[in-house]
């Protein structure tokens, strides 16, 4: 099928814009602030791919409010997923920790949408073989609901509820060029 052709199956709205972005990552950066009351022994960690970028962001917007820098890395959780017998081909990302790595932190997993909770449980997985932080919290720009595990996000940038048919897009400039969130949803019967 051509893009033009699944255009004209599905309907597409934009539902958060760059300066929406931009609000909602300042204002989860200050949440994360006042739970951890200030920066001392945070870690952000993104969980590839757009997650790495939003833990950069968050880093930024912490480090303009507390004027200090709080470590970011990276969290690949591909060989933790419980559905690579079903999804084998995936390719890997890197894990990048911080040079004082994440034993006694308050770690901050980062990532675009939460949706099964299989993602955040792997993650769960990965930082258990990578050391034992004081607390793990979890931080996402938009939660489309839809869990299948016990999972919930501490920090929340958008709730949107959907349905199982609809498709939740991130698009971030250091990915795709430009930042936006959109909802595509199949028109009549087309999947």
């Amino acid at each position: 099928m051509t893009h033009a052709e699944e255009s004209a199956t599905t309907l597409e709205a934009t539902v958060l814009e760059a300066p929406e972005i931009r609000r909602v990552l300042t204002r989860i950066a200050h949440e994360v602030l006042e739970q951890n009351k200030g920066a001392d022994g945070l870690v952000l960690l993104g969980i590839p791919t757009r997650g790495v970028a939003l833990a950069h962001r968050l880093a930024e917007r912490i480090a303009e409010v507390e004027g200090s820098d709080v470590p970011v890395g990276a969290l690949d959780v591909t060989m933790y997923r419980d559905d690579l017998r079903h999804h084998p081909v995936r390719s890997l990302e890197r894990t990048d920790l911080p040079p004082d790595g994440i034993d006694g932190r308050t770690v901050v997993l980062v990532d675009d949408v939460l949706y099964s909770g299989r993602t955040v449980r792997a993650a769960l997985d990965a930082l258990a073989n990578l050391g034992r932080p004081k607390a793990v919290r979890l931080a996402v720009l938009v939660d489309r609901g839809h869990r299948e595990l016990p999972i919930r996000a501490d920090h929340v940038g958008k709730n949107l509820p959907t349905s199982l048919a609809e498709r939740v897009s991130v698009r971030l400039v250091e990915h795709d060029g430009h930042d936006e969130v959109r909802i595509s949803r199949p028109v009549g019967g087309a999947r």
